[in-house]
């Protein structure tokens, strides 16, 4: 048996050339890289264009319009993806969407950082006929807005139908009109048994003038709350002289050692984590996915460069009389009879003696086996066949077995003469 198949030999009848075969790896490896980066840098690639209420958005409660008039004003904005970008002096601003996000992340690493919460108030729903658009459904309940910061620190708040008259600012920069509606901080919930040592104080910095607060600072650090969104989200920003109202109160809340301001998204589910596979096409091991490319190039190199065509494997069991008689040689020679063949190998030679030397038919039937030794003894010669015959019959191991074979084998050449 053999694991080789009859067929041509190897290079007939090739399917591809090499270098189709060479074109065919270059674009899988291709394709193969592309999906690493692709799958690593995903989370970085989305626009975030989803209607939303956070920076990368460009419908009317998103802060897309903040971000590109802070960066056209070289305020140096920034786009935050992962907790741990937190760890920053800039000013972050915080805009989540609901009261079930989960900020504790953010209070922990910015307890003395200027961190500004953005209070959620409209309900939205996709616009289907412009991609990346939402359309008012309501305004929010105020349990949203309210469980922000809950439990440890839970807001009393209304919304109503104001004037748009001018805000009242205690201390801050700007000059802001009132949202219609407007959602603001009538203070804070009595009776609330988790409440927050740290953040019992409720400073107001931006009133409607009728007790309700529109901007605050928590406690004693800069973490500013502010409650109605309308002051810097994209409906907010149509008009220039909020747009500039906006601009200082960031640089007013930022803090002296600032560089720019960060614009938190991981908080609207666009947020990305610390990914293995990133890491090989970051420093520093972006130097060892180089040099392990730079080997995979040169192995494939010196494959495409190996001395004359592959040898084909030569089959375990060759065709023929000569491999059949080798490979039963050698089925002998693993058994160690060998010795126990000179017997067999002086009777072959007697028959091919008696045919070859024309021995009359009596001597060679029956029992005429002695008549035909005594036959073969009488011819000339310096040996007589029955001594070489019983040598190659007493032989005990291979190198006697030889001797006596290849004795037979001149008695029979020196009679053919």
């Amino acid at each position: 048996m053999s694991d080789i198949a009859i067929g041509p030999k190897a290079g007939e009848g090739a399917l591809f050339r090499g270098r189709t075969v060479a074109l065919m790896l270059a674009i899988g490896i291709a394709g193969f890289v592309g999906m690493l980066v692709l799958g690593a840098y995903a989370p970085d690639l989305r626009s975030g264009r989803n209607g939303g209420a956070h920076a990368l958005s460009n419908a009317a409660t998103g802060y897309a319009g903040l971000v590109k008039l802070a960066e056209a004003t070289g305020r140096h904005p920034r786009i935050v993806r992962s907790a741990h970008d937190f760890e920053t002096e800039d000013l972050l601003v915080v805009t989540p969407e609901s009261g079930s996000t989960d900020v504790s992340e953010v209070l922990r690493q910015r307890p003395t950082r200027p961190t500004l919460f953005v209070l959620p108030k409209w309900q939205m729903a996709p616009d289907d006929d412009h991609q990346g658009w939402a359309r008012y459904r309501g305004l929010l309940p105020l349990f949203e807005p309210i469980g922000v910061l809950s439990p440890g620190v839970r807001f009393t708040m209304r919304q109503y139908r104001s004037g748009g008259g001018v805000l009242r600012a205690d201390g801050v920069p700007g000059r802001f009109w009132a949202p219609r509606p407007i959602q603001v901080i009538t203070g804070l919930e009595r009776g609330n048994k988790q409440q927050d040592d740290n953040w019992r104080d409720l400073t107001p910095l931006l009133s409607d003038g009728r007790g309700g607060i529109v901007l605050a600072r928590l406690g004693q650090g800069p973490l500013y709350v502010l409650a109605d969104p309308d002051l810097l989200n994209n409906r907010g920003m149509k008009e220039l002289g909020q747009a500039r109202a906006a601009l200082d109160l960031l640089d007013w809340m930022n803090s002296t050692g600032a560089e720019g301001i960060a614009f938190d998204v991981s908080m609207n589910g666009l947020g990305r984590s610390r990914s293995p596979l990133k890491l090989l096409f970051e420093p520093p091991f972006l130097a060892m996915t180089l040099a392990i490319v730079a080997a995979l190039l040169l192995t494939g190199l010196h494959a495409f460069g190996r001395f004359g065509p592959p040898r084909a494997r030569r089959r375990a069991i060759a065709f023929g009389k000569a491999a059949l008689v080798d490979n039963s040689a050698l089925l002998i020679r693993k058994a160690g009879r060998e010795a126990r063949l000179g017997g067999r190998y002086a009777a072959a030679i007697r028959e091919r003696a008696a045919r070859a030397f024309g021995v009359p038919a009596r001597l060679r039937t029956g029992d005429a086996g002695a008549a035909l030794d005594v036959y073969l003894d009488s011819l000339k010669g310096p040996s007589r066949f029955t001594d070489l015959a019983q040598a190659a019959q007493a032989a005990e191991d291979r190198h006697g077995l030889l001797e006596a074979a290849q004795a037979l084998h001149d008695w029979q050449g020196e009679k053919n003469r």
